[in-house]
């Protein structure tokens, strides 16, 4: 199977991870598209019901109300059994690297209401250390400059990403070169420099199950 028939793969597998009657934790990019569209199916085919969906970003927000399906806002819930999204990049203790659709600061903020965050990922995605793919980082945008020497003291080279403003107006830096060893310690030390917005690494917020998409059939990773 090539890549996105394996994203659609677990975006079907997923739905075994849907509790029927209760508010749903979307995330963002491509594979969760495949997840919206297969929840939506059998939403239509009447096989599970849910009052609705707390959405990561407007791309998902807009392909859930093309279904008809209702999109809360998060300070509607107080909490959230099951959050779905994808991966960048997870190890085998279930950190990961977000980002890479820009929409890191509003999936921290789910994924923090939910018990349970569910990754839906390829194969391609499981890394025995973070750092290969480049590592997103919201930040404030007079801060660029100044957050780019701090991560070349690391060994990292933090490039901006052109034309890209969140959804929260802020700028994203992609840092390459790093090879993330303690995530958690990570995570902790970069969200305290001035200026970072959300490091988009998700340790505090790992995933509890990931739903690894191979040619051979969907593997369930659980940390």
């Amino acid at each position: 199977m090539n890549q996105d028939q394996l994203k659609q793969l677990v975006g079907r597998a997923a739905l075994d991870h849907v509790p029927a009657g209760q508010v749903l934790g979307v995330g963002t990019g491509s594979t969760v598209d495949c997840f919206i569209d297969a929840l939506a199916a059998r939403i239509a085919a009447g096989a599970i019901a849910i009052p609705g969906a707390v959405s990561s970003s407007e791309r998902s927000t807009q392909r859930l109300r093309s279904h008809g399906i209702q999109v809360l806002d998060a300070s509607e819930v107080t909490g959230l059994a099951v959050y779905v999204d994808g991966a960048d990049e997870i190890d085998g203790r279930g950190f990961m690297i977000k980002g890479g659709g820009a929409a890191l600061t509003r999936e921290k903020i789910v994924a923090d209401l939910a018990e349970t965050f569910v990754c839906i990922a390829d194969e391609s995605k499981l890394v025995k250390t973070l750092g290969r793919f480049p590592l997103p980082v919201e930040i404030i945008p007079m801060a660029a400059a100044q957050l780019a020497r701090r991560f070349a003291r690391l060994g990292g080279e933090a490039r901006l990403r052109e034309g890209v403003v969140t959804d929260n107006g802020g700028h994203i830096l992609d840092v390459r070169g790093l090879a993330i060893d303690d995530p958690l310690a990570f995570e902790t030390e970069v969200n305290q420099w001035p200026g970072v917005v959300t490091v988009g690494v998700f340790a505090r917020h790992r995933a509890q199950v990931c739903l690894l998409g191979a040619a051979d059939g969907v593997k369930t990773l659980r940390f």
